[in-house]
């Protein structure tokens, strides 16, 4: 009894909080800061919040749906969540994207926007404990009160698969709906099961026009007697990567270091003395990780030594180890370059050893130049191709026996059985070459696996190849 009492005060205390936000915002539509507005071309003036010591981004998170900044190919006209939002139909959904682009906050508006109550629970701190009572939590607002429930997941991924699994009955009985949201692909993240009771709505990063919209936004909520610069205003926006919430910290941070110095006018050398610029974007062993790794192999592999720098650059930038960076340009040496230009390995090889000599900063430049060469060197996966193909045959084949010519014969017996017998010595063959000997099982079709293409020093061993097996074509 106590426990239901409580669950119904705070489902009410929540519903009283929400309108007091939403009363909080219409009456900010028509209050002071005007003149602010042409300066900063901002769209709205921040609601007020009671809690002044709430970091600025949460004074800042926008109390409806228009003033959600960015977003649009979900939330323009004719967009899918313009369009579900406006036949009021909530459906169960999951928000793929990187940090700061809005999970949370889109959320949120969807379930006052659907007149639903929303309960939220965090993947890193949650258990089934808390799943248990957050259902119950969605039953007691359906039975006492008749409202809808959004169950909105943040970093959905971090659940297990039991823990995601204790959704599906509650989502196919319509008890709530579910919004998960994550910075991992669901694909690889997310239950099927779950995944298919869901449509994936994939988040963009903001981009300049909604970075520096939130800029403005900020400037009014913080009352800011102070200019800043076009060169600062950029600068803040290329800190931020993407990020709104990265950009309002850093504005945070930035307006706290103003008012103490009494400045009037923020420059970007101001702001580059204030501010220690953030990593770019890099979850090591996740989605954007592989992504980076993924268009760096695909540069090399496409000869552009620019865009090859770039991502290589970009992946040093973010933390990767660069040793991890080696190992892979090694792999690049042998699929995508191999025998076409038999230095790629040998330089990818020796730059991993100088790097491991050196360290960084100064190996990095050794990796570099490894990278270029990979970029810029004749291209051939023939060896790849033939490998893969001779590693199916082999597993097909059987144990078939090593023909008795090919075996070699140490000792007496092994010659008395026939161990040897036939072999032809290559190198007392015209040329070095005994035509028309095959090396294949007795019982096995010769298989051609290799075949080199017409660059760099393949093309050589092509013609060398060719001239053999005409060879033994004749014989």
């Amino acid at each position: 009894m106590v426990t239901a009492k409580w669950l119904i005060a705070s489902i009410g205390l929540f519903a009283k909080t929400r309108d007091s936000w939403r009363l909080a915002a219409e009456g900010q539509e028509s209050g002071t800061g005007n003149s602010h507005r042409a300066w900063y071309d901002c769209e709205m003036s921040p609601a007020p919040t009671k809690n002044t010591h709430a970091p600025l981004a949460e004074r800042l998170r926008p109390q409806t749906i228009a003033e959600v900044v960015g977003q649009r190919h979900l939330l323009g006209d004719g967009k899918p969540l313009a369009n579900a939002i406006k036949a009021g139909v909530a459906h169960s959904m999951i928000f793929w994207g990187p940090p700061g682009v809005g999970k949370t906050t889109l959320a949120r508006l969807l379930a006052d926007a659907f007149g639903a109550e929303m309960i939220g629970l965090s993947a890193v701190m949650a258990g089934i404990k808390d799943i248990r009572e957050a259902v119950e939590r969605a039953q007691l607002t359906r039975d006492q009160f008749g409202r809808r429930t959004i169950m909105f997941v943040d970093e959905v991924h971090r659940f297990n698969k039991s823990q995601q699994d204790a959704f599906l009955p509650h989502v196919e009985s319509g008890l709530f709906t579910f919004i998960g949201a994550t910075t991992e692909n669901p694909s690889f993240e997310v239950n099927s099961a779950l995944l298919s009771r869901a449509q994936v709505y994939v988040l963009e990063a903001l981009d300049e026009a909604a970075l520096t919209t939130m800029l403005g936004r900020a400037m009014l909520m913080l009352n800011a007697t102070y200019s800043v610069d076009a060169d600062a205003q950029q600068l803040l926006v290329d800190y931020a990567d993407g990020d709104g919430r990265r950009l309002l910290n850093s504005i945070e941070q930035l307006d706290a270091a103003i008012r103490s110095g009494n400045v009037e006018q923020v420059t970007a050398e101001f702001v580059q003395g204030a501010l220690t610029r953030a990593r770019a974007r890099f979850d090591k062993g996740g989605e954007q990780f592989y992504d980076l790794i993924s268009a760096l192999h695909k540069s090399v592999r496409g000869s552009d030594p620019d865009a090859s720098l770039y991502w290589f650059c970009r992946i040093l930038e973010g933390g990767a180890d660069p040793l991890y960076l080696g190992r892979r340009m090694i792999r690049m040496a042998s699929e995508d370059i191999g025998l076409a230009d038999p230095r790629a390995l040998e330089i990818t090889l020796s730059a991993v050893a100088a790097y491991e000599r050196l360290g960084s900063p100064e190996g990095d430049l050794a990796l570099a130049e490894a990278c270029v060469f990979l970029a810029v060197a004749a291209k051939s996966n023939a060896v790849y191709r033939a490998y893969k193909q001779a590693r199916k045959a082999a597993q097909e084949s059987g144990t078939r026996p090593v023909p008795l010519r090919l075996r070699n014969a140490p000792t007496k017996l092994m010659k008395n059985l026939g161990y040897g017998d036939g072999y032809r010595y290559a190198h007392d063959e015209a040329g070095g070459f005994a035509a028309g000997e095959t090396y294949f099982p007795d019982d096995m079709k010769v298989l051609r696996f290799y075949e080199p293409v017409d660059r760099g020093m393949e093309a050589k061993i092509k013609a060398k190849l060719d001239a053999l097996r005409e060879q033994n074509n004749k014989s």
